[in-house]
């Protein structure tokens, strides 16, 4: 891990970190950041779930585009007999997406439950520097679980009531100081429920899968969430915390996930990229915000909100009663004042070129 700050590499003293930690314009980029997040992930879960639900549950929707067989020569009749199999795909979408977020969460759950209860046979008894660091950061003992041979160095689990499970063998690792500010982490992700906030939000990006950038602002929120717990324990120092994070990066190893155990992973902890962030920023530098999300995510999202958007709206479009054309004195029935497409594909009617339009024309496809 290399120091850098601007163009060039810097050395930076332990005296000058004690002072600039959090440095004003980093923390300013990091707010605009969450922000941005934020509003992303609440317009896209309610871009991608109103325009599919949203005019079957409330009423006078249908009035928006009611009267209006036509937007100039576009046939809104022969789009809505198009894009009904699009509207109604998404309902499918969302319902598959519901199941598969179902089992990705269980399957999470499940593959935790299975790293802890290998290990729960060596549960270690709360005390020495553990617990004096427990104390000093604040943590209930009933909150605390020490396991040997954990397989990730300390970690918050539990929706309703979250734990805090850490390795026995961080005392051989870290000085008190280390061991406090670890724990003053986690017990940020204890205060701000970060495992019943993350989990639901990993669900709801799942149900939506195909809005493939939302998984991303997932895994942006999650970093984000680490962030914040670490500014929670920098206010005990922030050196001890970074220090205590090399530390666990030099004996990575020891604590690498059981191999049996598929999809299990230390949150964070074998990402370089967030370990070196978090390290820079708290010795006092300016570390880059990086994003999960990619250009194509962007693409793909876009694009399935765009379908999601233009078939919901089109489906607030009533279809006319019957298919017959408009009734003359005689009750002879005609297409020629709608269009020049009397019969066809929705598709070859979908534009009314040439021809004269009568609002009170019945289209072809009426009833279709």
């Amino acid at each position: 891990m290399t120091d850098r700050r601007g163009g060039g590499d810097t050395a930076q003293t332990t005296a000058e970190c004690e002072g600039c930690y959090p440095a004003p314009p980093l923390l300013e980029k990091e707010h605009r950041h969450r922000r941005v997040l934020l509003i992303a992930i609440s317009t896209m879960l309610v871009l991608g779930t109103s325009p599919v639900f949203g005019h079957h549950l409330a009423d006078g929707m249908g009035e928006l585009l009611a009267g209006r067989d036509h937007i100039f020569n576009l046939c809104l009749v022969a789009l809505h007999v198009l894009l009904a199999p699009v509207h109604y795909s998404f309902h499918i979408l969302i319902v598959a997406g519901a199941f598969y977020a179902t089992w990705d969460r269980i399957r999470a759950v499940s593959a935790l439950r299975k790293a802890l209860g290998q290990a729960s046979t060596n549960r270690v008894r709360l005390a020495g520097p553990l617990l004096a660091a427990a104390r000093l950061a604040g943590i209930p003992p009933s909150r605390l679980r020490v396991v040997d041979g954990l397989p990730n160095p300390a970690f918050t689990a539990g929706f309703w009531r979250p734990r805090i499970f850490v390795a026995a063998s961080l005392p051989e690792l870290l000085d008190l100081a280390q061991l406090t500010s670890v724990l003053a982490h986690e017990k940020a992700h204890v205060d701000r429920r970060d495992p019943l906030r993350l989990s639901l939000l990993r669900f709801l990006a799942c149900t939506l899968f195909f809005l493939p950038a939302l998984r991303r602002l997932a895994d942006d929120t999650a970093d984000e969430a680490e962030i914040a717990a670490d500014d929670a324990a920098a206010r005990r120092g922030a050196l001890h915390l970074a220090s205590a994070i090399m530390a666990f990066i030099e004996h990575r190893d020891q604590f690498r996930p059981p191999n049996e155990i598929p999809g299990y992973a230390a949150v964070g902890f074998q990402r370089d990229d967030l370990l070196e962030r978090r390290v820079r920023r708290l010795l006092g530098e300016a570390a880059p915000v990086k994003s999960h999300v990619t250009r194509r995510s962007l693409a793909g999202a876009a694009a399935a909100l765009s379908a999601v958007l233009v078939s919901g709206l089109i489906m607030t479009h009533p279809l006319p009663a019957t298919s017959g054309g408009t009734a003359d004195s005689h009750g002879n029935h005609s297409h020629s004042s709608h269009c020049q497409h009397h019969d066809g594909l929705p598709f070859q009617h979908l534009f009314c070129l040439g021809g004269a339009i009568s609002a009170s024309a019945v289209c072809p496809h009426a009833g279709r």
